[in-house]
């Protein structure tokens, strides 16, 4: 017989393993306590029956080795097997759990290539269900051979039988439940129970009885305790502490074990894993802990740290992590540059896509990661899908980066556009055409379908009336369409669908003026041009755009004050650059500002751009007034009076 630590791995390591496996080792156990084989041939458990929670790993010895599934596997191979499945089920499990070994016929050979479980015969056969069986006989064993146990087996058995049970279909209230249950919470008094198992334990006692469980109660003041420990927790099992408390999303039933438990990680950092900061940031979501600003700060330094280190998988979960709390460390954007470019051609398509997604919401302006997916895309197109595709040309029109390869990018861009166009998402399809107009490429084919009465019917035809951005989307092209590419002659927007204004609560087409930045600039302004009569602000343009300060001058150069804009000759657009114009990271535009800024020259305007890391150096009212005179003024000039 095997010993009480054999016999709990064995019930464990069934989680591990496909339902044919499951199934495998149930009819392992099942024939190990009774006489009949007859009763085990017509067992009625479905082969489809799967686990709940897959278990976690632990120090228990793995009762599937190599000598162990080859002992099962040859023993079913052995019975008479009644039904087709059964037949289908054995030759599954040679292929399977057999070790291969030189010159060993194969079952198929052995019964021969004419076998079929039909032409065994009818078999005289007493029905018993498995589930009685497991509940009756096994369980009651095991049980009693578990007494003997240390406390961490003891508690990785008993959780791991409670879940077969469940899985077999016994009743989680019956009396052999509640058994295990009630040794469950006598086993919970002592301290000597590992974090691990107190984790794998609260999660099946979750998955039976939900957020208000008893034993997840106990289980919360079990951990509640290690944390305080003079030993404290590893850094393993403070990533799977985080991973149990996301599984409850119950973050204000334990809000003081959280902080406790932030600060004990913040000690803990230095020896964090890439894994287990993946878990850790990846659980933080679900905990909704927006507040906990230092640790995630924490997190993302060391993240850049071992950088190289993380999965594909992992990293997609740190990024999303990131972009949701908004935060990141300057730390882990240079790791990115330096680890991500050398990946991102073999990497996972989803990664390249999360990556360009993190860096658009970040303003993260990265030319080694853009050139990289650039060269990517020309390479690997066919392996991303078309919501993939569309963020990474999104991304680089929003952020103004125009790739040293631009021309391949397009034209494989426009090679997929062409062959995969009905894949598009009508809405992600206007992103893409609107994000390539930023980076002054003008996809014509494409705008004359967008432009289409069947595309327009396609796109209101979802259910949902065109919200304004998407009107918004496409005005802007219509626009760039008539100011940029005069010889276009294809289809235009429908006049009763342009958007009056471009401004918006989300900014998308420009940025408001900034008022520190304008409150800086207004004394200097005044004093150079003679006061507030000579310019205004906030000025509506009739293609929507709205202009931070105009100035106007006459024939012979004069500047006229408001009284006299009727005979405007000349106007200046003043644009007052703050910090949400720029991309984070450089003093490039973003794609919507370069835009605008061309339509104003495009209209008629003289743009003068006032950027906010020139303007800031300036100390003096003098040296600001002499800035002013150079950007607006480069040659003499002169008031009307």
């Amino acid at each position: 017989m095997k010993s009480v630590v054999s016999i709990s791995s064995s019930v464990r390591a069934v989680c591990q393993y496909s339902p044919n496996y499951f199934m495998t080792s149930s009819r392992r156990l099942i024939q190990c306590h009774s006489n009949s084989l007859g009763r085990i041939l017509k067992s009625d458990v479905s082969c489809k029956a799967r686990m709940a929670q897959p278990c976690v790993k632990s120090s228990l010895g793995c009762f599937h080795n190599t000598r162990e599934m080859g002992a099962v596997a040859q023993q079913l191979s052995n019975l008479s097997f009644a039904e087709e499945k059964d037949y289908e089920l054995m030759v599954h499990l040679e292929k399977g759990l057999l070790p291969k070994t030189a010159g060993q016929p194969s079952i198929d050979t052995q019964l021969g290539t004419s076998f079929s479980p039909t032409k065994l015969g009818p078999l005289k056969v007493e029905p018993l269900s498995v589930k009685s069986l497991f509940e009756v006989e096994v369980l009651p064993e095991l049980l009693t051979r578990l007494k003997e146990a240390p406390s961490n087996e003891k508690i990785e058995g008993l959780a791991t039988l409670l879940g077969v049970c469940v899985e077999l279909g016994v009743d989680y209230q019956s009396s052999i439940a509640s058994r295990l249950k009630e040794q469950w919470r006598t086993h919970l008094s002592k301290t000597d129970i590992g974090v691990m198992h107190l984790c794998h334990l609260g999660e099946v006692a979750y998955n039976l009885e939900g957020k208000r469980s008893e034993i997840v109660d106990q289980v919360l003041d079990s951990v509640s305790i290690s944390i305080d420990e003079a030993e404290a927790l590893t850094q393993n099992e403070t990533a799977r502490v985080y991973s149990f408390l996301a599984l409850l999303e119950d973050p204000h039933r334990c809000q003081d074990l959280m902080s406790r438990l932030h600060r004990h990680t913040e000690k803990l950092i230095h020896r964090l894993r890439a894994s287990n900061i993946s878990d850790i940031l990846h659980s933080l979501i679900a905990l909704q802990q927006r507040q906990a600003i230092v640790l995630i700060l924490k997190l993302s330094r060391r993240a850049s740290r071992v950088f190289k280190s993380f999965q594909d998988e992992e990293l997609i979960k740190v990024l999303g992590a990131l972009m949701h709390f908004g935060q990141h460390d300057e730390e882990f954007i240079t790791a990115m540059e330096k680890h991500l470019p050398g990946k991102i051609l073999d990497a996972d398509p989803e990664l390249t896509s999360v990556v360009m997604e993190f860096c658009l919401q970040m303003r993260c302006r990265s030319e080694p990661i853009f050139e990289a997916v650039a060269e990517s895309f020309i390479c690997n197109s066919e392996k991303y899908t078309t919501p993939q595709i569309a963020q990474q040309i999104i991304a680089m029109g929003r952020l103004n980066y125009l790739p040293q390869c631009s021309s391949q990018m397009f034209k494989m861009l426009e090679s997929v556009l062409s062959s995969r166009f009905s894949q598009f998402e009508p809405r992600a399809l206007i992103e893409v055409l609107h994000s390539c107009i930023h980076l002054e490429r003008f996809p014509l084919n494409f705008v004359s379908k967008v432009f289409s009465p069947y595309f327009l019917q396609r796109l209101q035809a979802q259910g949902e009336p065109l919200d304004k951005h998407a009107l918004g989307q496409l005005t802007q092209l219509n626009l760039s369409t008539s100011l940029e590419c005069t010889y276009y002659r294809g289809p235009r927007l429908p006049y009763h669908l342009h958007v009056r204004k471009f401004s918006s609560i989300d900014h998308s087409f420009e940025s408001p003026i900034e008022g520190y930045l304008y409150n800086q600039v207004k004394g200097p302004l005044n004093k150079l041009l003679g006061g507030k009569t000579y310019y205004s602000t906030k000025v509506f343009t009739q293609p929507g755009y709205t202009i931070d300060v105009e100035i106007c001058l006459d024939e012979e150069g004069f500047v006229l004050p408001l009284s006299q804009w009727d005979h405007t000759h000349r106007r200046i657009a003043l644009c007052l650059d703050a910090q949400d114009r720029f991309c984070r990271n450089t003093h490039h535009l973003l794609g919507k500002e370069a835009t605008k800024r061309r339509h104003l020259c495009r209209i008629g305007y003289e743009v003068v751009q006032i950027p906010y890391f020139e303007f800031e150096k300036l100390r003096t009212q003098e040296e600001r007034v002499q800035y002013l005179h150079k950007k607006i003024f480069p040659t003499i000039f002169r008031f009307y009076r």
